[in-house]
């Protein structure tokens, strides 16, 4: 008879790791199942790929195997099915396992597993094919689950020496593998090199086999339990076969201790506290680099300094804290002085851009003032004060990411708006409310975080190495790509890219972030400032990689850096040490503004193309703010982290700043390039070439005119296009790049052209054919501002043609412009291929150098030798045959015309100007129709023959 417990008779029993093993033989039967029906089925089709097949590519990756095919496809779904029941099951032992009085992070990690599981039935049962969307959304939220369920896990893990060893070996692969993963999926997207999918595939399958396997060492701690299936009432006696007197009862007396990396209770208040925190200081991020773009509006339309540059010393307004009762006033009206720096993000309401600019900067001003004023408010509590940096750091992090995915332009900005991108209503309403809510708890005490009597450094000092800080965070980290640009050199990729890397630039961020906050003392270290400027150093005069990863080197020394200098900073009177830090930011901005705008300001020659002369002032202005703390009384001069019991204020900063790193790697999934792109009129070989000068991408209004650029060049039907004054990587103008969102949503490649620390007004390339080579040219110009170039080879249906994208020298610089004549003509004559120019030569149709860019040693021709009304744009010619051209008016873009020429592949080249009517051109030949005056958007067809454009024999 079998025995009885007090609730009923126990009918089965059995070990819980048994769950684990149904789990992990099912789950790997879903996989290698599919795998084997499908080589034994479809091998060469699983194996084919956009690029290549058999046998250059022979192992298939797990998502061609477990794709659209029968039967393999219908293996993989009946086993990932079956898995479901268990891996529910798994994940509720672990619940009951790990959970435990004042902690909610068992519950959280449950509720991570199941969301994870959910997920996973998405992209199994609609796959690609089925829905692209939906299929991309689960998976990312797949891997994205990964991460906090992995590191969950972890925390959770029992005192089990053996399943924590194998736990830490199992992620250690599993994140190990995701590099070498990303890796060779570049070498296949974006190089396209022969084989590179087989080895991505390999680790792809190694990052399944590894996952599966962590969920398996759960059967190492699931021998404590025992599932039992028990009769309360009796109803199962009939049958006493079912019934056993050897069960197992569980030793209730043998309470379990769980060991946690995580004390304490998990307070949501204090979680929204800190999100709060942290938005208002994106806040001020958002409206400190929006400061100058409006500036930059002014002395772009006067072609020099308009006297509204002055306003770049409105972060300086910190030094109004040095009047003792004022500073009083503010720190007791806190909340009031940041909510009036809400108003730079209403702005945008402001049409006219003197009175909006003058908006932006008394934001600014405030925003400099209330954060300082906080920061010095805080000096007493050392704890508050951790946790105020880390929302204004962080503000940056989110900043960047916000930035990230929005193609570098700031939803929020005061030059955006609902039709080209922006969010500022929203933007507006958080604002709001995240500051009234992160300044309910300002401390108004007053007291001294260090004992009075204690050297505190000099604030002089100080404030040189916060100015230093304060430049390095918002002239190379505001911005993801910022540093990427900086060490791009063309095609073929030989280094980062904007997406996806912009994500590792901001995980760096964090991780310095993070280092700062939990071993200060080692960034106040002369060992660390010698890592911060080799990396520098790096940066500075090395390209590629090697420029990068000194970028990444110096981003951990800088972001680590802000917690000790600020905390510094606090100490002294706030108009020595913030005053005169934003003050010499404002010194290093213009600098860096200086460099390349030379010919325009006063003073310029001296500084001409010096940017390591920035680099190293930054330094030693830092350098001298170590040397203060290391002279002084301070807490950060102790060695190592500090040991604390229970949760910590700042560790929800820190969760907060690893949900945000989940949101950035999500970002590059999405925006990771595709390069698939297909040019408009494939069937007919046409290729339509064009040439605008785009303003740095601000309209005649002060609005960010990316939107309306892409609608222009999708419009136009433009294959091939080469923008000028594109270079906008710089604080004067916001630390953007506009071919990020317009060689994106076209779906188009593209070469930025020379970097911003090449200090030229910029070239870029964006072709709907793939790029095989560029060259980036800086001419001679020993006078006046360096004139950039584009050298790129392109596949154009087959056959490479070589297209040069030109910006010559101003009219003013004679020698420089006959100078850049001369070695444009001497490389564009080089080439043996079919060549196209797409250029701002500034000379007159056949008058002067334009006979220098027009002749035999350049074996060029114009594309209309009797089109006598240009003095800037033209498009040159040779060995390709032309077939069109037109001239489009600007709209309230920028200040320049659209340039066409459509040119066709594989026809005989003709050099004659002999015309034919529009209606002798077939239809995949002809400009659209929708361009005939009076056109779209103030776009249209002109000059040439009352509008219209030409076609040739």
């Amino acid at each position: 008879m079998a025995p009885k417990s007090k609730d009923g008779d126990v009918i089965f029993a059995f070990n819980a790791k048994w769950v684990s093993y149904v789990h992990t033989v099912v789950a790997y039967c879903a996989f290698l199942g599919a795998l084997f029906v499908g080589i034994w089925l479809h091998y060469q089709k699983i194996v084919q790929n956009e690029h290549y097949g058999y046998p250059d590519e022979w192992f298939p990756s797990v998502s061609a195997t477990i794709g659209d095919r029968y039967p393999e496809r219908s293996v993989f779904m009946v086993f990932i099915a079956i898995t479901s029941g268990p891996r529910f099951v798994l994940v509720g032992l672990w619940y009951l396992l790990t959970r435990r009085p004042n902690t909610n992070l068992p519950a959280v990690i449950a509720g991570v597993g199941i969301f994870r599981t959910l997920t996973c039935g998405g992209w199994t049962y609609v796959t690609s094919t089925d829905d692209h969307n939906w299929h991309d959304i689960f998976m990312i939220s797949y891997l994205v689950a990964t991460v906090p369920w992995t590191m969950g896990c972890l925390a959770l893990s029992p005192p089990n020496p053996e399943a924590i060893k194998w736990r830490k070996r199992l992620a250690s692969l599993f994140f190990g593998t995701l590099v070498p993963l990303i890796y060779f999926f570049i070498q296949h997207k974006v190089h396209k090199v022969a084989g590179a999918y087989t080895i991505y595939a390999f680790f792809e399958w190694a990052l399944v086999l590894f996952d599966v396997a962590f969920d398996a060492v759960t059967a190492l701690d699931f021998g404590t339990f025992e599932l039992v299936v028990k009769d309360v009432k009796g109803l199962s006696r009939g049958d006493s076969k079912t019934l056993k007197d050897d069960v197992k009862a569980k030793n209730s007396n043998q309470p379990f201790v769980q060991a946690s990396t995580f004390e304490g209770p998990y307070y949501w208040p204090a979680v929204l506290d800190a999100a709060a925190d942290i938005f208002s200081g994106y806040v001020f991020w958002s409206i400190l680099t929006s400061l100058g773009v409006v500036i930059w509006y002014f002395p772009l339309w006067h072609m020099g300094l308009s006297g509204f540059e002055i306003f770049v010393l409105a972060p300086a307004a910190t030094l109004w804290l040095g009047i003792p009762p004022l500073r009083s006033l503010v720190i007791n009206n806190i909340r009031s002085v940041h909510l009036l720096s809400v108003v730079g993000v209403l702005s945008w309401l402001v049409h006219d851009p003197t009175y909006r600019l003058l908006t932006v900067a008394f934001a600014v001003s405030m925003g400099t003032i209330a954060w300082t004023a906080t920061w010095y408010a805080e000096r007493g509590n050392s704890a508050r004060l951790q946790t105020r940096i880390l929302a204004w750091t962080i503000g940056l992090v989110l900043s960047s990411i916000a930035k990230f995915a929005n193609y570098s332009n700031n939803p929020i900005w005061p030059v955006l708006h609902s039709e080209n991108g922006g969010w500022n209503k929203t933007g507006v309403v958080l604002a709001a409310l995240s500051i009234w809510r992160s300044t309910r708890q300002v401390s108004t005490s007053g007291g001294d975080y260090m004992p009075a009597g204690k050297q505190r450094g000099s604030g002089v000092l100080i404030g040189l190495g916060l100015g230093g800080l304060f430049f390095f965070m918002h002239s190379l980290l505001a911005d993801s790509s910022t540093m990427i640009l900086w060490v791009w050199e063309g095609f073929p990729v030989r280094g980062p890219i904007a997406s996806p890397h912009g994500a590792v630039t901001i995980f760096f961020m964090a991780l310095g972030l993070f280092l700062g906050t939990s071993t200060p003392a080692f960034f106040v270290t002369w060992t660390a400032f010698g890592i911060g400027s080799v990396g520098a150093a790096l940066l500075t005069y090395y390209s590629h990689w090697t420029g990068y990863y000194g970028g990444l080197a110096l981003t951990v020394y800088v972001m680590g850096l802000a917690q000790p200098l600020i905390s510094a900073g606090a100490q002294h009177n706030p108009a020595k040490t913030f005053g005169l830090g934003f003050m010499v930011y404002n010194f290093l901005a213009l600098f860096h503004c200086w460099v390349v705008a030379y010919a325009f300001v006063p003073g310029g020659p001296l500084v001409r193309e010096r940017t390591d002369w920035i680099m190293l002032t930054t330094m030693i202005f830092i350098g001298a703010a170590v040397f203060s703390v290391q002279t002084a009384d301070s807490p950060y001069k102790r060695k190592g982290p500090t040991k604390s019991t229970g949760r910590t204020a700042s560790a929800y900063y820190i969760h907060i700043l690893l949900a945000l790193q989940l949101l950035s790697a999500s970002i590059a999934y999405l925006r990771f390039p595709t390069n698939d792109y297909q040019p408009y009129h494939k069937d007919e070989k046409v290729m339509t070439a064009g040439i605008w000068t785009t303003h740095f991408s601000i309209d005649n209004d002060l609005w960010a005119s990316e939107y309306r650029i892409r609608d222009a060049i999708k419009e136009l039907e433009i294959d091939v296009i080469g923008l000028l004054e594109s270079d906008t990587q710089r604080i004067i103008m916001g630390m953007r790049d506009a071919t990020q969102f317009l060689a994106e949503d076209m779906g188009m490649y593209v070469d930025y052209g020379p970097g911003p620390n090449k200090h030229t007004w910029g070239s870029a390339l964006l072709s709907k054919f793939p790029i095989v080579n560029s060259t980036h040219h800086l001419l001679p110009s020993p006078v006046g501002e360096l004139a950039p170039a584009i050298e790129a080879t392109l596949d154009v249906y087959g056959t490479l043609v070589d297209v040069f994208v030109f910006h010559s020298g101003q009219e003013e610089d004679v020698e420089d412009r006959r100078l850049q004549s001369e070695y444009m003509s001497k490389i564009m004559g080089a080439t043996p291929r079919p060549a196209i120019l797409l250029s701002y030569l500034v000379t007159k149709p056949q008058q002067g150098n334009y006979n220098t860019y027009v002749s035999e040693a350049s074996q060029m021709h114009d594309i209309d030798r009797s089109d006598w009304d240009r003095w800037c744009e033209y498009i040159l010619f040779k060995d390709i045959k032309r077939t069109g051209y037109a001239r489009v008016s600007r709209g309230t873009i920028t200040d320049t015309e659209i340039q066409l020429g459509k040119f066709v592949i594989g026809e005989p080249v003709s050099y004659t100007d002999e015309r034919i009517p529009e209606k002798q051109v077939p239809a995949g030949r002809r400009f659209p129709a929708r361009f005939n005056p009076p056109g779209v958007r103030e776009h249209f067809y002109h000059v040439l023959d009352g509008g219209k454009p030409r076609y040739y024999a």
